[in-house]
């Protein structure tokens, strides 16, 4: 049995549940959110074309551009690259950005963080070298505009991570209710022995142990990464993220245009089948048979007759259950109202009838429970048959040509209620 204290700790352990899966799944969001440049340096790599210096300045600048509005934005958000570039002089000193640029920059007002400057510079230049040729068609300058959007789309999450952050009163709730629960257990779990003059039971509290240290570690696990652009050790390391980016971003552009490694036959050219070498560490691998699928090695039936193959026909008997059939049925006529329903279709299923009278399945007829003279018991009237059967026809009067030529069965019951019940099917006048 589960009292007070069962209901209050299931609801704990929901709303401490609930908060760390939040906490969790921001977390792994603000990641993912981060913006790297490695699909936007590779269409800017194979679009933007020119191997004189024209060419080489405009792909280092577009690079360039993506490459500070992230650092703009992880500047907004994070403390570690903060500190690395606490002014506009430490990103100019940098190379993310020219002197002219930061007067462009400046000069342009607003409330609001101007992290997306760059994406607009971005635009305007990618639309000068589609003109000037560079870009030489507009399928190429479309790709390069959707690559774009999504590294300013994952910009913008992040700005938006770093405003719109958890409810503190969500955070508050969590915690208090965690401390508080462990509070009461503190003495709301002490025994105490009368035989000892109502001194206290001391003993080990296994259980209360394993709730503080698993509740209250998932509690200090979200509050370790509520904050993942902070400057502890589990924290992300955004100044490597900026390091890496703007070193492979600028390799891809600039060192890797049109530099190819000659192209040749390889190892494999004159085998149909190519399997690659093992070391003796991994070579037990070899014996697993490969995975075809989960009915690869199903048996199937030897009887020619199941393996024939039949065109489907509109005109074949469909296969129904009793029971399914009896929904089918319903569903034909809106006519047919929930009391009519269960009549009509009680009749005519007389096997269900039998295996009621034999006590399998209660019994769903309304002259079932009114037999009290054990004399008359599995006997129905005449008069109770004609007028049940009236009631029927007049149920499905509404019903389509095609119901009405169906047969209805007629129920006869005879006998005590240890005979068996027949049932013979008649056509419906």
């Amino acid at each position: 049995m589960s009292g007070p204290g069962h209901g209050k700790r299931e609801v704990k352990e929901e709303k401490s549940g609930f908060y760390v899966t939040l906490i969790v799944n921001r977390w792994w969001a603000q990641y993912t959110s981060i913006p790297l440049p490695d699909q936007l340096m590779c269409v800017i790599s194979s679009n933007v074309h020119g191997r004189d210096e024209k060419g080489r300045i405009l792909r280092r600048t577009l690079i360039r551009y993506a490459n500070l509005s992230s650092v703009l934005i992880l500047r907004s958000v994070s403390t570690r690259v903060l500190k690395r570039f606490p002014t506009m002089d430490h990103i100019v000193e940098a190379g993310f950005m020219t002197q002219d640029e930061r007067k462009k920059y400046e000069s342009l007002h607003s409330d609001f963080n101007k992290y997306w400057i760059p994406c607009v510079w971005f635009t305007n230049l990618a639309a000068q070298a589609r003109r000037e040729g560079r870009i030489r068609d507009d399928v190429a300058l479309r790709l390069l505009m959707d690559e774009l959007n999504l590294y300013r789309a994952k910009c913008s999450m992040l700005f938006h991570f770093d405003w719109i952050s958890i409810p503190l009163v969500y955070t508050q709730v969590v915690t208090i209710a965690v401390y508080s629960f462990f509070a009461f257990c503190v003495v709301g779990r002490q025994f105490l022995d009368p035989a000892h003059g109502e001194e206290l039971d001391m003993y080990v509290p296994l259980p209360t142990l394993l709730q503080f240290f698993f509740y209250a570690g998932w509690l200090k696990v979200a509050e370790q990464i509520i904050n993942p652009f902070g400057e502890d050790d589990d924290d992300f390391e955004t100044n490597k993220l900026i390091d890496r980016n703007f070193q492979v971003s600028l390799l891809s552009v600039d060192d890797m245009y049109q530099n190819l490694p000659p192209t040749g036959k390889d190892k494999y050219w004159n085998e149909s089948t190519a399997q690659l070498p093992y070391t003796m560490a991994t070579m037990a691998e070899t014996l697993k048979p490969s995975f075809m699928g989960s009915t690869f090695d199903m048996r199937m039936s030897d009887d020619p007759e199941q393996n024939q193959q039949v065109d489907a026909s509109p005109s074949m008997n469909r296969i129904q259950t009793p029971l399914l059939s009896r929904f089918y049925a319903a569903a034909a006529s809106p006519a047919i109202s929930l009391k009519n329903f269960g009549k009509g279709n009680r009749i005519s299923h007389p096997q269900l009838l039998r295996l009621r009278s034999e006590g399998i399945f209660p019994s769903a007829s309304p002259n079932f429970n009114r037999r009290e003279d054990p004399d008359a018991v599995g006997r129905i009237d005449e008069e109770e048959t004609e007028d049940e059967e009236t009631r029927i026809n007049e149920t499905c009067a509404p019903l389509s040509a095609e119901m009405e030529r169906k047969d209805i069965p007629i129920v006869t019951v005879i006998g005590s209620l240890d005979d068996s019940i027949s049932s013979t099917e008649q056509p419906s006048s």
